[in-house]
């Protein structure tokens, strides 16, 4: 993939306190592009313009759309637990008051980014693309709000606004505190169980080839924009290296030094006991940290989920540069050089 900066030059990154946002961020400003950052806590960037503020509140957004080429929006409210309002505010609500704030401003250009869990009912899925949102069906608030934000996407992309959505599938490596961390600590702790024969093969992605995908992104977007108006094309993305999922979680374990976990869960009693555990969550809430066991995430753990990579490889003009053993090298080296940190 060409070096060279296109346009859109001036890019607002959402979302850029988290790891994500902040590597893209990061990314685009070495690269050459003018970037301004928008979130509530400091991105820890000084390679950018950085304005500070909630989703949730229009004139803090307005400024931060003010003079963009393009918006590349990553900022969602994140977890398996929680109330239904906190998601709309941030997820719903907040992506609707940023579209309009860009298209107030001119801003022709949105990367959206979504998640797999709002085409995801909890069955497998095999060799898929990216079928369409449905809130309806989508599981837990997060889901269900992304899923909702997804067509707001959509339907923006259809009154003019060129809008393309990724959906990065389960992203890991050095510095996740998420995906990553949780294992981690958990199989540090022994409490990390594989569910069922942990057989089913699942799809990932390194967070160095997300940062990529996403840069990819941006760079094609004005470009299919050119040939074609966009309103809304959906990409899957991911490494395109399926594996057994209680292979890749004894992988991201051991490269945390962690020992491979031992613990076997049958995958029906997990979804039972995460549903009940979901109930009682809500009822004794609010809490700090996250439940142990959802039925979303049993599902998750004990399902086959990957997906048909080869439009996105083909629109993006991008491939993958690490893979996932490369992957587990590199959080290795960084488990050791921190001490055990992530």
């Amino acid at each position: 993939m060409s070096q060279e900066i296109l346009p859109p030059a001036r890019v607002l990154v959402t979302g850029a306190s988290g790891l994500l946002g902040r590597s893209v961020a990061a990314r685009l400003a070495d690269l050459g592009y003018t970037v301004t950052t928008f979130q509530r806590s400091s991105s820890g960037l000084d390679t950018v313009h950085e304005v500070r503020g909630s989703l949730t509140d229009p004139q803090a957004v307005e400024r931060a759309v003010a003079g963009q080429d393009a918006i590349l929006h990553m900022a969602a409210k994140v977890s398996v637990s929680g109330r239904r309002e906190d998601f709309e505010r941030i997820n719903i609500v907040g992506t609707e008051q940023l579209f309009d704030a860009a298209w107030g401003a001119g801003v022709e250009n949105v990367l959206y980014v979504s998640s797999p869990s709002v085409a995801h009912a909890g069955s497998s899925l095999v060799g898929a693309s990216a079928g369409p949102a449905d809130p309806q069906r989508a599981e837990g608030h997060y889901a269900r709000t992304k899923a909702e934000a997804e067509l707001i996407a959509q339907t923006r992309g259809s009154a003019g606004t060129n809008v393309l959505i990724m959906r990065p599938h389960l992203v890991w490596g050095p510095g996740d505190g998420q995906l990553t961390k949780r294992i981690i600590d958990r199989a540090r702790s022994g409490r990390l169980p594989i569910l069922g024969t942990g057989a089913p093969l699942v799809d990932t992605l390194f967070i160095d080839n997300a940062v990529d995908a996403f840069v990819a992104g941006l760079r094609q977007l004005p470009i299919i924009a050119a040939e074609q108006p966009l309103s809304g094309r959906r990409l899957m993305v991911t490494n395109g290296e399926p594996r057994p999922i209680g292979e890749l979680i004894a992988g991201i374990a051991a490269a945390g030094g962690a020992r491979q976990p031992t613990l076997r869960v049958p995958a029906a009693v997990a979804k039972t006991a995460g549903l009940a555990i979901e109930k009682l969550w809500a009822a004794t809430g609010p809490h700090a940290d996250e439940p142990p066991m959802t039925k979303f995430l049993a599902e998750q753990l004990s399902t086959a989920h990957w997906f048909d990579q080869r439009h996105t490889r083909e629109v993006l003009d991008w491939s993958p540069r690490t893979s996932i053993e490369q992957g587990l090298q590199k959080l290795g080296r960084h488990v050791r050089r921190t001490g055990g940190v992530l």
